[in-house]
């Protein structure tokens, strides 16, 4: 079964410092939710794009054969960290065809919010 696309983008993305501590499930964070549905292992190179300064990347994942990802970037660190209080923008490119969603979860008040919405490809 082929389901997905090869290339997605988040143009939208943000991690808010600040929020609720302790509870590493309700720290603020950005989340591409992946699903791999082939018969092979996917990898994944990441860009981020910045509104002053040059894309950092790549970042590379696997996503193993006919599993999720739930890809926080709060835990990039390598080329560097994802910066927080900063707009960013990603393009994913996989080697085989992955579904993505982009999740965003702010804890920075009392009444918490969550965002969902699939990615961009074509």
């Amino acid at each position: 079964m082929t389901v997905g696309r090869r290339i997605w983008a988040i143009a939208e993305g943000y991690i808010p410092s600040g929020g609720l501590e302790g509870d590493s499930a309700l720290v603020s964070h950005e989340t591409a939710c992946i699903l791999n549905a082939q018969e092979v292992d996917v990898n994944l190179r990441i860009t981020l794009y910045f509104a002053d300064r040059e894309p950092v990347g790549p970042y590379c994942m696997p996503v193993l054969a006919r599993r999720t990802l739930h890809l926080r970037f709060n835990d990039l660190s390598d080329p560097e960290p994802v910066p927080r209080d900063t707009d960013f923008a990603v393009v994913l490119e996989a080697d085989a065809p992955v579904v993505v969603q982009h999740t965003r979860l702010d804890s920075r008040h009392q009444n918490i919010s969550l965002l969902s919405t699939i990615a961009f490809s074509e």
